[in-house]
């Protein structure tokens, strides 16, 4: 099979996408890199149509989306979908999304710019603040009351949410699903002390969960920031195609369920059973069937693929 892998400036010198594209040749598979921030891509001769599928771990506003919004306007399965990718990518609109959808998100305020902040009802507090368009650790936030927001110092160019503060157990959970198999991983809180970085066991809590957002927002390969709580796990965050930190066997899985992805597109193409672009849906994942990591070898769903 032929995959086009195309690799944002960012990530250039990081391991992740690459070792999939390295993954997938050694298996037999030939692959093309393109960059799309170094060179300019033909979008009317037809070279898009060349590939079994695109694989995108993309950037906010990055050039890699566009391309891979032409591949899917030309019928060629992408992963993760460009429409998946745009929800989650604006932290405002996926938090609107999730609660539409009926998934357990804290009361979430967007604000347009930081001195808005002290607008946020009184009895929201404690807020966690905290950029709209991605976020690292330091850009987080926990305040405890109004007058300490006045005293926050914010970037004036950056949207903001305000997210109630929920009680938890201190630390993350990040449930990683690299297409099928559901990984849950601890993390260390930015608003709390370190913890010890580990795998624990899937609970069906926790399966349920992240299967229900694959559902929701399309998405294949995905990560789900979760907080344990007296109600139950809640959801602050969700990431299209991380890096997956702490997943043993990552590699070989994620590179397993693009190859998975890719052999189904083809038989239904050669079945002549493949809608149009234009009638494709433009969410639902490549697979619905998500199994907890350490169940993975026992489940009678699962999928294997060849090599060649």
């Amino acid at each position: 099979m032929r995959f086009c892998f195309i690799l944002e400036e960012r990530y250039e010198r990081k391991p992740m996408p690459m070792v999939l594209a390295d993954q997938l040749k050694q298996w037999g598979h030939e692959i093309d890199v393109l960059q799309p921030y170094a060179a300019v891509t033909s979008l009317t001769d037809l070279s898009l149509t060349d590939y079994d599928a695109y694989v995108l771990k993309t950037v906010s506003d990055g050039p890699g989306l566009t391309i891979l919004e032409a591949a899917e306007a030309v019928g060629i399965p992408t992963i993760n979908n460009s429409r998946a990718i745009r929800l989650v990518r604006d932290k405002a609109v996926a938090a609107a999304y999730a609660t539409a959808q009926g998934l357990p998100v804290p009361l979430t305020y967007f604000v347009g710019h930081p001195r808005a902040l002290v607008k946020v009802p009184h009895e929201v507090y404690p807020v966690v603040v905290k950029p709209s368009n991605g976020t690292s650790l330091q850009d987080i936030h926990l305040v405890h009351t109004p007058e300490e927001m006045t005293k926050l110092k914010l970037d004036d160019n950056t949207h903001y949410l305000a997210m109630r503060y929920v009680e938890n157990t201190g630390y993350d959970i990040k449930l990683y699903v690299t297409g099928q198999e559901v990984h849950a991983i601890t993390k260390s809180s930015p608003l709390h002390g370190t913890v010890q970085e580990q795998e624990i066991p899937v609970s069906r809590e926790m399966l349920r969960l992240a299967r229900r957002v694959g559902q929701v927002f399309g998405l294949d390969l995905y990560g789900v920031d979760v907080l344990e709580t007296p109600q139950g796990l809640v959801l602050v965050d969700i990431n299209d195609f991380p890096s997956f930190y702490g997943v043993p066997r990552k590699v070989a899985s994620v590179a397993e369920y693009i190859l998975h992805a890719a052999y189904r597109c083809r038989r239904e193409r050669e079945k002549h059973v493949l809608r149009s672009p234009a009638r494709r849906k433009a969410l639902g994942r490549q697979d619905t069937r998500l199994v907890p990591a350490e169940l993975m070898r026992y489940s009678p769903n699962v999928k294997r693929v060849q090599a060649h």
